[in-house]
């Protein structure tokens, strides 16, 4: 399972710290076994190739520009580890919460409205509360193919899509309400890290981001 990484609050820090210095270094995680679970209407997805996609992507980046996607970093604490939630769509392919962003649409905006959409009774409401921070990384798609880079390669001057990940901390309980035709998964760190094939290399990348973090795990 891994070893657990845990803060007992005495960790070391350059002079001048200050309670929100440590906020941003700490992230205190609950147990799954404090969130409530339950099911909404399904969210209807699109059923197309990935030629009726592309050209999708194409009409789409035609009339708009570049697409820019949010995706939250959610922790829960599970047998001492920290795990990720993460939807999984027909039963096959693993995301992290989020989508697209509207026109004019700020990121924090756009991920909180997403969030309430797939995860929240209340899609309806602002997103007021979940609790968005900071941005841990960028990824980039050069063309409308799948292949996506955490950087943007020197030779694309207009990319097609970039994809925002962004820490969401949860409070000690909450509701999660999801749509019946998909999962919400708590998957180890362990289990994900580096694991290319199984989750791709946005989510495999995640422990990696979080490694500037140390985790307060909480018990209830």
């Amino acid at each position: 399972m891994g070893d657990e990484v845990r803060s007992n609050g005495n960790f070391s820090q350059s002079s001048g710290n200050s309670d929100d210095q440590s906020h941003a270094t700490v992230i205190d995680i609950y147990s799954l076994g404090n969130y409530y679970f339950g099911s909404k209407e399904v969210i209807p997805f699109k059923d197309e190739t990935l030629a009726d996609r592309v050209q999708r992507m194409k009409s789409n980046y035609a009339a708009h520009g570049l697409r820019t996607c949010v995706q939250a970093v959610i922790l829960v604490e599970l047998f001492k580890h920290p795990h990720l939630l993460l939807l999984q769509v027909r039963n096959s392919i693993f995301k992290l919460p989020g989508g697209r962003l509207r026109l004019g649409e700020s990121d924090i905006d756009g991920l909180r409205r997403k969030l309430s959409r797939k995860l929240s009774a209340d899609e309806t409401g602002d997103g007021i509360g979940w609790e968005v921070g900071e941005c841990l990384g960028m990824w980039w798609k050069p063309d409308f193919e799948t292949l996506v880079y955490p950087y943007l390669p020197p030779n694309v001057k207009c990319p097609k899509e970039c994809t925002k990940l962004f820490l969401v901390r949860l409070p000690e309980s909450r509701k999660f309400i999801v749509p019946k035709n998909l999962k919400l998964l708590a998957v180890p760190l362990c289990q994900i890290h580096e694991n290319h094939k199984t989750y791709g290399p946005i989510i495999s990348g995640v422990p990696q981001l979080l490694s500037k973090f140390s985790f307060n795990i909480i018990e209830s």
